[in-house]
């Protein structure tokens, strides 16, 4: 869920989404069994640049982001740049938090792994931006983690253009 919907919602807002896989191949087999066909595999997107890096959730899926070297040096070069990278559940503190990503950041993360953020603060809120970077807990948050990262990138009142079809009203970003 914290994949597509964050790329289904993004797509609606106009934004090009590049789907990448950390897998041996560009098919993915998520958490609960579905299964995704990537647009590429990460080795071609090494070179490319980015407006945002968003991060999907789940286990094992946020180990395997984790192990990724060609990912993590994506997202260091994302947040170095000053560039939005961004994670939901489980990979704000597996892939991020163990990374050295979150140094100096606040963020959230799924309950089950909240505690081991060392920033405390905002780990109960729904989604969490601290500037470039933007967390989220987990399945249920995922429209808003998804509508704040339209927010971020378009304004407000696109993505409240967005969340209208889908049903999102009353819904304050």
């Amino acid at each position: 869920m914290e994949a597509v919907i964050v790329i289904d919602v993004l797509r609606r807002a106009g934004a090009l989404v590049t789907v990448a896989s950390v897998e041996d191949s560009i098919d993915v087999v998520c958490s609960r069994g579905v299964k995704l066909i990537a647009d590429k595999h990460i080795n071609e997107c090494s070179k490319c640049s980015y407006d945002l890096i968003a991060c999907p959730g789940g286990m094992p899926g946020a180990e395997r982001l984790r192990d990724s070297t060609v990912l993590e040096g994506m997202v260091r070069a994302q947040k170095d740049a000053g560039l939005m990278y961004a994670a939901i559940c489980a990979t704000p503190y597996v892939f991020f938090e163990n990374k050295g990503l979150l140094d100096g950041k606040v963020a959230t993360a799924h309950p089950a792994f909240s505690d081991g953020l060392k920033d405390q603060s905002k780990v109960l809120d729904r989604v969490v931006v601290d500037g470039n970077l933007t967390t989220s807990r987990g399945p249920g948050t995922a429209f808003e983690f998804a509508l704040s990262l339209v927010k971020q990138l378009f304004g407000e009142e696109k993505a409240m253009q967005v969340a209208g079809p889908m049903v999102m009203y009353p819904y304050k970003i």
